[in-house]
């Protein structure tokens, strides 16, 4: 089911949250809502779910209007980060709930419900109630309730927030599993850009209410329109390098270090504030721009380590590398960037 948000908006009160958006999610496709707190993520799956009331525009499912419906008449499952489970029912009743409220027969009920448990892999804890589940389980228990009905659309709010690493890990990949194996819609709202990348087909990264850029994760990763597009993904993240454009080139604040700018890029005006976005992976021994300084921070992550380097001017840049012995915390090294992958962002905070 194709939805559609035109020039969607929603103020509470005198608050303008979100004015004039306007985004398209394909049938079959998983889209991340990426973004900080605040930014208007919830609030646009909010409506589009129902409990928020829209301010102006529409929202289509398909080519139905669905503006002014309330969340029954929808279509819609929802999968909150709180599981909003009924302790006092098992988990078979806790799935069979939306199809009850729907009066359908008790024999379908039990088809539906069984076959659901299966697809989510808890066919074996139907009988149990939710204080006797871990956090996984219960995310599975509401994620079969949402998908029970057999939704047009499926809206997921944070909904890995509450579990710890290894749960997130595999919630990950099993709800990716179930939404591509149903082919339904969904909409993921997320501040995690590993939850982003990992589960979706394209990723809109909001801030302030709007949309920022919209693309697939792979693209995003490498072309970010901006440097709050650049900061928000990757992990460990980009690190900035602030100066100003001198002779062609970029002259790194309160130091003596003078860096090329990479090839392709539109020459900016001298004395034009610039600032330097270099990735983990992307600076090392074997770069072609070099960038001296001191290591002042070495983080073992088991097959490769951190590390990171203070400059001239106390920026820090950071570099992700095999496991070594000859690297310790106050050596000085001389190492580089990759020119061909340095991106560099206006005042404005623009990619040039």
């Amino acid at each position: 089911m194709r939805i559609l948000l035109d020039k969607f908006s929603k103020s509470f009160g005198t608050t303008k949250v979100i004015e004039d958006l306007t985004l398209e999610v394909a049938d079959g496709e998983m889209l991340a809502l990426l973004g900080p707190s605040g930014c208007g993520k919830s609030t646009t799956l909010f409506a589009i779910c129902g409990i928020h009331k829209v301010t102006g525009g529409r929202i289509l499912f398909g080519d139905r209007d669905v503006t002014d419906l309330p969340s029954q008449a929808r279509s819609v499952g929802v999968v909150f980060q709180s599981y909003a489970l009924y302790p006092h029912m098992t988990v078979a009743e806790n799935i069979a709930f939306p199809l009850q409220v729907k009066k359908v027969a008790p024999d379908q009920i039990k088809r539906e419900v069984d076959a659901i448990a299966a697809l989510v892999h808890i066919e074996n804890l139907l009988g149990r109630r939710p204080a006797e589940l871990s956090g996984g389980q219960q995310q599975r228990v509401a994620l079969a309730r949402a998908l029970v009905r057999k939704p047009d659309v499926l809206l997921l709010d944070e909904p890995l927030a509450n579990l710890d690493a290894k749960l997130r890990l595999e919630m990950r990949s099993e709800i990716r599993r179930i939404q591509l194996e149903t082919g339904i819609t969904a909409i993921l709202v997320t501040h995690d850009q590993v939850e982003a990348m990992s589960m979706c087909d394209r990723i809109a990264i909001m801030n302030a209410g709007e949309i920022v850029q919209l693309a697939t994760p792979t693209e995003m990763y490498h072309n970010p329109r901006t440097a709050f597009v650049a900061g928000f993904l990757g992990n460990p993240p980009i690190a900035f390098l602030r100066g100003t454009a001198r002779d062609g080139g970029f002259a790194l604040d309160n130091s003596d270090i003078r860096l090329p700018l990479p090839v392709g890029t539109l020459s900016p005006a001298d004395g034009s504030k610039l600032t330097l976005g270099i990735r983990p992976e992307d600076f090392g021994p074997l770069g072609d721009i070099a960038i001296p300084g001191k290591v002042s921070f070495v983080e073992t992550q088991g097959r490769e380590n951190l590390y990171d380097v203070r400059l001239a001017d106390g920026s820090v840049l950071r570099s992700i590398q095999p496991v070594r012995g000859d690297i310790a915390v106050g050596n000085e090294v001389a190492w580089s960037a990759s020119g061909a992958k340095v991106m560099v962002f206006g005042e404005n905070g623009a990619r040039i």
